[in-house]
């Protein structure tokens, strides 16, 4: 579901497709690195890690791509339908990297998202 979204959202996930609970996206047709995305993303609260593609042009500490997966997602419970919801808060957040209102409201919307579903023992 998750790489299904962010597909349509137009990210391509190397290799096309995912066959676990973890993707690779290439982000050169964002105009962005890894390590701009981690750290937007992070400023929403979302968690990913900036990882190397395939003939990177990009140095090994910027990367030109971001690894995620699903394990924190379900964890906490989210269905199909909460993992749709992170696909295009993340896709919003990339695709606005300099819009302050638009990641006030990501990170708005991500905050209520985990606090309707809990870390186990919170």
């Amino acid at each position: 579901v998750l790489c299904e979204e962010l597909t349509k959202r137009g990210l391509r996930i190397v290799s096309g497709r995912t066959e676990s609970h973890v993707m690779l996206v290439d982000l050169r047709s964002k105009g962005l690195t890894g390590k701009r995305a981690e750290e937007l993303l992070a400023d929403v609260h979302i968690t990913v890690n900036k990882n190397s593609i395939h003939n990177d042009p990009e140095r090994p500490f910027v990367t030109s791509g971001i690894r995620l997966g699903t394990p924190a997602m379900t964890t906490r419970g989210f269905k199909q339908e909460e993992v749709r919801q992170v696909a295009n808060l993340i896709v919003d957040v990339l695709d606005n990297p300099d819009d302050a209102d638009v990641l006030d409201a990501v990170r708005a919307r991500v905050d209520s998202l985990v606090r309707r579903f809990p870390v186990y023992g919170r």
